[in-house]
Formats: C-alpha cells, structure tokens, sequence
C-alpha cells in the first residue's frame, strides 16, 4: 500500500489560516480554550467521535477549561491529508462549541551540547536524565520517553570550546512566527550574534554570553 503523501508548511498554511492548527515540526498543533472543564471534556468526547469516524487519532491532553490537540502521521513522520481532515473537523467542532484560540502557541525545546568525544558522555547523561537513545537527524540523540523533557543532541567539535558556554538550548518555532520571537528576544536583553542560517536558525546570547538559538522546521 503506497504511503499518504507527506504535506509541508507551505502546503498547509492557506487551509489552516482560519483555524487554530499551526503547523510544526511534524505535526499540527491547536490549543482551545473553553468556559470549564465540562465544556472542553465535550469537545475532547466530540474529537473522540470524529477520530474514530475517520479512523485517524490525534494525541489530545486535556485540562480545566483547556484541550489540546497534536495530529500527525507516523507512517510517513510528518503531516498528510489525513492530519489535515481530522484538523478542519475539530475546527468546526470548537466553532459549535464556543471555544476561542489557547494563548499557547506549539513550541519545541533540544538542549545541544558541544564535546569532542559524543561516546565518552552520553551514558552520562542517558543515566543522569532516564532518557532513551535514538538516531536523529543529529547522529545519536536522547529523548524523553514520557515525551515531557526537552531533546538531548550532541554537537561534535574538533577542538573543545573553552572561552563559552558549551550547553546551548535550541527553540523550535512555527516558521510565520520566528522573526517575531527573534525581535523580542533582542528587545528582553538578548544579543543576536548572528542570521546567516535563518530563517533556519538565528543565534542569540543574554548578557552573560549564554546562547540560545531560535529555529524552525520546513515540516
């Protein structure tokens, strides 16, 4: 059977402007909000109904007043139609059920660490965080598998970096919003150190020199 094809920001970004969904890293992410816990417990019982008509089923957490909703395709490691569908569903349920925009848009965290010698410490900190290894794009990566902490991934140096801080957080943003998220940056004391990878990535530090770098996906 032929695998769903897979769709990217571009694809999706005309059929999603009216929704809540924001596509990233793989998935398509909405936040609703609604007046109680009972009100966002029937939308999520609503979703529920749909996912099973479809046959397709998002990751949902639910709280007071809060639903969340996480769609993607693991066959092909991204979003396809299907996604799409199930998304523009649960729109249309959120609209019927009154519920407005969660103030929380989709974020992703890795912590990069800079070392010479990747087999020398990476079952330290395999042990130290209970995570589990994966091959990523990066080489050998840890995760969580709660799925609750950030992504561990090692950048390999020739030489060691002794004159800056060799941990560095990497946030991954939806791509309409990164120069947003940028400029803020700037304005809350940051320093941009530099653009020649956006809108891949932009390198920023705090006062103190400690780096962070603000990214995007194309998927």
């Amino acid at each position: 059977m032929k695998a769903p094809a897979f769709l990217s920001q571009a694809d999706t970004a005309h059929r999603l402007r009216r929704t809540a969904f924001v596509h990233l890293d793989g998935g398509l992410h909405a936040n609703y909000r609604t007046s109680d816990f009972a009100s966002a417990l029937a939308l999520v019982n609503g979703v529920g109904a749909v996912a099973e008509e479809l046959n397709h089923h998002p990751h949902v957490l639910l709280g007071w007043g809060s639903a969340t909703f996480h769609l993607s395709s693991h066959d092909v490691g991204g979003v396809t139609e299907r996604d799409m569908r199930l998304a523009l569903r649960i729109q249309e349920l959120a609209d019927l059920a009154g519920a407005t925009v969660g103030g929380l848009g989709p974020t992703r965290y890795d912590i990069a660490i800079d070392c010479t010698d990747v087999d020398a410490i990476l079952q330290f900190w395999k042990v130290g965080l209970d995570y589990r290894e994966v091959v990523g794009e990066d080489g050998t990566e840890l995760v969580d598998p709660r799925g609750q902490g950030p992504r561990v991934w090692f950048q390999h140096m020739e030489i060691a970096r002794t004159q800056r801080n060799r941990i560095h957080l990497d946030v991954y943003v939806p791509t309409t919003s990164a120069k947003t998220r940028v400029k803020a940056v700037i304005e809350a004391g940051g320093v941009l150190l530099t653009d020649e990878h956006a809108p891949d990535w932009w390198v920023l530090a705090d006062a103190e020199g400690n780096e962070m770098c603000v990214c995007t996906t194309d998927n």
